[in-house]
């Protein structure tokens, strides 16, 4: 156990020495990220990409829909698909800032592991959430971290990154919840039906659907779409959508001096009024109040 936290201390100091102030902070390596916060953050809502996040210090929590995921020092979280959730820092401070580590993935880098082991395609099984949290086993800490030392050797990032890359997906894919990933990845089964969805909606957040149509897109009984895509999100298609909408509409208003009105038609919205109440239950203040409030502390 010893031999595990010294080289999660490593790790640590190396995102230390490569960040060096608080934010998200991307590297040479393409699709890695080093994050740090000195400070307990905001909650922060954003549509989180396929990604596995390692924390070395301090702790996060992540709402999807309704459900909370809590991790720290130690834990990875992944995520299989793009999905909307909120986000905050719970635990750091100046002396002990929250330490962390993204790498972004795609489903047929997942496919190219997949094929290496040889699993067959076409296997149907019935979806699963497609975010989980679980414990750094030795193996998937030491590729994480000779990922990171690359960083120190930025000459070998173009042959090494890769490699490097590809093990730690295997690993994950070894783990508890490897078969999360592995759905999703495989073209014919219920997951990446799910996903296709999850784009589709993704890229059209501001018009508005029917259940049937994106049932028949995933090739799915209207009952079975709404079953797997809610054990996939955590939410309905609808909710999906909904804080598609709100996330776009409050990066909207904080980028732009826009009207409220002119945002809630941008995002796709027929009533202000119901923007505004439906702005408020997500973000807990009124349109212009939270972005007063935005802008008041980023001053």
């Amino acid at each position: 156990m010893s031999v595990k936290i010294d080289k999660q201390h490593e790790l640590g100091k190396l995102i230390e020495r490569f960040t060096g102030q608080d934010g998200v902070h991307p590297t040479s390596i393409p699709s890695l990220f080093l994050i740090r916060e000195s400070i307990i953050t905001e909650p922060i809502s954003r549509v989180n990409e396929p990604s596995f996040c390692i924390i070395v210090q301090g702790e996060k929590e992540v709402l999807l829909g309704e459900e909370s995921f809590r991790y720290g020092s130690g834990n990875y979280i992944v995520a299989s698909v793009d999905l909307p959730v909120t986000g905050q820092v719970i635990k750091a401070s100046p002396d002990s800032p929250y330490l962390a580590l993204k790498l972004e993935f795609t489903p047929s880098e997942i496919l190219e592991v997949l094929s290496d082991r040889d699993i067959q395609p076409g296997k149907r099984k019935n979806a699963k959430r497609a975010m989980f949290i679980s414990e750094v086993e030795p193996s998937l800490l030491d590729a994480v971290i000779r990922l990171s030392f690359l960083l120190d050797n930025p000459k070998h990032i173009p042959i090494l990154a890769p490699l490097f890359k590809k093990e730690i997906l295997y690993w994950v894919l070894q783990g508890l919840h490897g078969e999360v990933l592995e759905q999703m990845a495989l073209e014919n089964s219920n997951a990446s039906r799910i996903r296709n969805v999850i784009e589709h909606i993704i890229n059209n957040y501001e018009k508005s659907f029917r259940i049937e149509d994106l049932a028949e897109l995933a090739n799915m009984s209207v009952a079975s779409f709404y079953r797997h895509f809610k054990e996939v999100t955590a939410m309905s298609p609808i909710k999906f959508q909904k804080q598609l909408r709100l996330q776009e509409a409050r990066r909207l208003l904080l980028a732009e001096s826009s009207d409220v009105a002119d945002v809630a038609f941008k995002v796709g919205y027929e009533s202000q009024s119901q923007f505004s109440r439906e702005y408020s239950r997500m973000f807990g203040f009124s349109p212009r109040a939270d972005i007063n409030r935005l802008k008041e502390n980023y001053i």
